[in-house]
Formats: C-alpha cells, sequence, structure tokens
C-alpha cells in the first residue's frame, strides 16, 4: 500500500533498494528530519509517487486536513498546533494524521508509529482506509528501528486487505530485517503471483536470497528484475553486492557504477558509490 508523498501524506516507503542482511531499511523522512545512518550494506526501497488527495485510494476531500498535511512538511510545529485544531473541531483522524506527519517531520517516527497505529486499530473509517494507516505506522516502526512492531502493524493490515502487494512487500522487510528470510520470500512470492511484472519485488526476494545463503536464486530473480525493468538501480546495487560475494570484483564494480549513475543524488547512489570506495581499497 504505496503511501503518497508528504504533501499528501508521508514520504514513508524508503528511498533506495533493498538489503535485508543487514539493519532494518532506513525510511525517508520528510526534509526537516534526520535521515537515520546509511552503511554500505544497507540500501533500502523505491518511494512512491504522490498523491495529496488520496490515501490508499479513499479521497481526502477536508481541505483543512489536506492544508494541515502540506504544512507539516513545511513547519512541523505550525502543523502540530493546526492538528490540535482540528482535534478540537470534531475531526479527530484527520488530526491525528496530520499530527503523525508532523512527528514524523520533526524526527519522533516513534511517536508518529503510536499515532497511526491508533488510528488503523478502531475506529468507523473504511477498512481500506485503516489499513493504508498500519501500513504507515509499520514503515514509521521501521524508520524507529522496531521491525518487530513493524511486522505486527502489517499483519493487522494485512487482515484488512490480504492481496494489497504493497503490504506484502512492507511486511517481507520487516520480517527479514528481523532475520528471518524466508518469511519474507513467503510473502514476496505472494506479491508476485498478485503481480509478476512488479520488479521491485523480485529485487527485495533476491535480496532475501542472499541473506538465505541461496546466491543463484538471488541471481535468477535479480535478472527477471532486470528484464522488467532495465533502468533498475537497485537491481544492479544487489547484482554488485552478489558479485563481489563471489568475488568477480569487475563485474561488480560495473554494477555499483551502472547502480550510481541512475540514481544520482539518493542513498542508492551513496551505497553504490561506499562498495566502489571499499573495492578500490582492497
Amino acid at each position: 500500500m504505496a503511501a503518497a508523498g508528504i504533501a499528501g501524506w508521508l514520504l514513508l516507503r524508503p528511498a533506495t533498494a533493498p538489503e535485508y542482511a543487514a539493519a532494518p531499511p532506513a525510511i525517508a523522512p520528510a526534509p526537516a528530519a534526520p535521515a537515520p545512518p546509511v552503511t554500505p550494506e544497507r540500501p533500502v526501497a523505491p518511494e512512491p509517487p504522490s498523491a495529496p488527495e488520496e490515501l490508499a485510494g479513499v479521497r481526502i476531500d477536508d481541505p483543512r486536513h489536506l492544508a494541515c498535511l502540506a504544512q507539516a512538511a513545511a513547519d512541523a510545529r505550525a502543523a502540530l498546533r493546526e492538528a490540535q485544531r482540528l482535534e478540537t473541531s470534531g475531526a479527530l483522524d484527520a488530526g491525528e494524521h496530520c499530527a503523525a506527519a508532523a512527528y514524523l517531520a520533526l524526527g519522533e517516527a516513534g511517536e508518529a508509529a503510536r499515532r497511526l497505529e491508533r488510528l488503523g486499530s478502531g475506529g468507523a473509517a473504511p477498512s481500506q482506509l485503516r489499513a493504508a494507516w498500519l501500513a504507515q505506522a509499520g514503515q514509521a516502526w521501521m524508520m524507529a528501528g522496531d521491525a518487530q512492531r513493524a511486522y505486527g502493524a502489517a499483519t493487522l493490515a494485512l487482515v484488512l486487505v490480504p492481496n494489497d502487494i504493497d503490504l506484502l512487500i512492507d511486511r517481507a522487510i520487516a520480517v527479514a530485517s528481523l532475520g528471518r528470510p524466508f518469511d519474507a520470500i513467503d510473502d514476496l512470492n505472494r506479491a508476485i503471483d498478485l503481480d509478476p511484472a512488479r520488479a521491485e519485488a523480485f529485487v527485495f526476494r533476491a535480496s532475501a536470497w542472499r541473506q538465505a545463503g541461496r546466491a543463484e536464486l538471488a541471481a535468477d530473480d535479480i535478472a527477471r528484475a532486470l528484464a522488467l525493468d532495465p533502468g533498475n538501480p537497485e537491481a544492479y546495487l544487489e547484482r554488485g553486492m552478489l558479485r563481489r560475494a563471489a568475488r568477480d570484483f569487475a563485474n561488480a564494480r560495473g554494477d555499483f557504477q551502472r547502480a550510481a549513475e541512475l540514481a544520482p543524488g539518493t542513498p542508492t547512489e551513496e551505497l553504490a558509490r561506499a562498495q566502489l570506495a571499499a573495492l578500490a581499497a582492497r
């Protein structure tokens, strides 16, 4: 369930490619929030397009809600005051949602996640919207470094929308971060069954296979991802890691260079260049 950018909600899907074997993937916050540390072993996932007037296919019609979400990106503390006014006026869900956006922009991902979890766990909102809030809660928990709670939030969301591909991918990220690559592969298998053209899912599954020590299956999935999306920088980054592990340093270097070229100014480029530096130093 890809969330929209902070103008319509928050930038909650990670900003580059997956790497399950190390720490949990980071979640790119709004510009005001401090970014979590990025290491060469820690790519993250692609960010979704922005859709300010919609959340999980449910249109947001309240202009005060939309304005508050937009304000969270520009002035998070002012947005918190506006969120309180929304709640006082009776717009409880809108106020809580906006407050979560503001807390994430302030770097308080845990507080954002708790508020989103409350929104998704009760109330009279449509199930699709509750699932979106739970998905966002899971992604915020990942940003806060709590993969177990992220997994729980995604699982609750999948009870509401069992065939949501983005939620399956989100839960795979969380459970693989808990050191359970085969559970991640189960979710990614479902995602791929639902959409065999989803290159991103193949890249994630390749990373999970690599975590599980199945390099040949990881390589197969990267080949499939690149057949679907020849310009996917995360696929090149993952293939470079596979080749580096196989001591095919020349081809690994080419993959890291290609990943950096395809994703300028992103964490993917940073990770690829870190890998290039490590190869140069050997």
